[in-house]
């Protein structure tokens, strides 16, 4: 019996069904979702709900946000963090059975009943989690009622009787979030484990659950709106906000400065397949633009513009070391005090000066 080969990076938009290979986050067993099943009778042609997917992604629809930000370790940690989402007792939080804890008793009976489960968890590894801490939220603008009725239903749907949860709405800050605690054992004995394939479903249900209530919302990658740059982590840019050079950017500029010294430029591998990748889901994006440009409907001519226009306006195709050198390179541009000066003096000023602050 032979072994199965992986598919090479090339040969990823012949695995996935086509429409997918633009909005789908890469994954080793892709899920087929409702966008994704083509028409048997066309199976190269757009079906209804490809159609209302890429009206929405070409129409900019807001796109949810769904992030573990952290576990719990250990009761103490359980307890301060339920006590940080109620805010001391003041939120009011909800329960998987529906029922709705307030005030400090209601936040002490939750602690409580919390604590003496864990206790009863005899199989958690001395550094294991007791809950998984998410944060599920909207831009700015969005009605924070239909935000908490959509977590609600995303939560009875993603993790029904199975696991014991609760979720406390947050309207502080100008993007309403809910908070979502969710205990690691589920009462079938197995524990809660996220992979970057459930988050990326567990985006599309919330925004699903969003659309049932009136709200535009989009759930794609990042790579789907021509961006290829990750975002930055959240102690990354606490550190740049006070002023202080995280090691990971240190690294970068030491790489680039290195490459402008040597007159050189580092091949990575992974830069050609981040623009070979981008090319394939730009050529997708035209390929759907002529197939509603032949149609032959005012409706769809506008909306082939429209498409056109979408790829039009996607970002240039930039990695972090990209935009490292063309900031050397203003730089130098803009702050040269005499010909001696060039962009590894510059550079090195710059990289002193973000010394200087930390």
């Amino acid at each position: 019996m032979s072994r199965r080969n992986s598919p090479r990076p090339n040969d990823l938009a012949a695995e996935l069904p086509p429409i997918s290979y633009v909005w789908e986050t890469p994954n080793r067993r892709p899920r087929r979702a409702e966008w994704d099943i083509p028409d048997p009778a066309v199976p190269g042609h757009l079906t209804p709900a490809m159609r209302a997917k890429l009206e929405r992604i070409v129409r900019r629809a807001p796109e949810v946000m769904v992030k573990i930000t952290g576990r719990t370790e250990g009761v103490a940690h359980l307890k301060s963090h339920l006590a940080y989402i109620t805010r001391n007792g003041e939120l009011d939080a909800e329960t998987e059975q529906g029922a709705t804890l307030a005030g400090r008793s209601g936040l002490k009976d939750l602690q409580q009943r919390w604590e003496d489960d864990a206790g009863l968890d005899d199989k958690r590894r001395r550094d294991g989690s007791l809950s998984i801490n998410i944060i599920l939220s909207m831009p700015a603008g969005t009605d924070a009622a239909a935000v908490k009725d959509s977590v609600r239903a995303f939560a009875i749907e993603t993790f029904g009787c199975n696991r014991d949860y609760v979720f406390v709405q947050h309207l502080d800050s100008k993007h309403p979030h809910v908070h979502l605690t969710v205990r690691s054992l589920g009462h079938d004995g197995k524990r809660l484990n996220p992979r970057k394939a459930d988050l990326q479903a567990w985006r599309e249900r919330f925004a699903g659950e969003l659309r049932l209530r009136g709200i535009a919302a989009e759930a794609t990658p990042r790579r789907t709106r021509g961006r290829v740059r990750k975002a930055d982590r959240g102690a990354v840019l606490a550190m740049r906000k006070r002023k202080m050079m995280p090691h990971v950017d240190r690294l970068a500029r030491e790489e680039v400065l290195s490459e402008v010294r040597g007159g050189k430029t580092a091949k990575h591998p992974w830069d050609q397949q981040i623009k070979s990748r981008q090319d394939a889901i730009r050529r997708r994006y035209l390929e759907y633009a002529a197939e509603l440009d032949r149609s032959g409907a005012a409706a769809d001519h506008e909306w082939a513009r429209q498409v056109l226009q979408f790829v039009k306006d996607m970002p240039a195709v930039e990695t972090r070391r990209h935009a490292l050198k063309n900031e050397l390179s203003e730089l130098a541009k803009t702050r040269r005090h005499g010909p001696e000066r060039g962009i590894d003096a510059e550079g090195r000023d710059k990289m002193r000066g973000d010394e200087r602050t930390r």
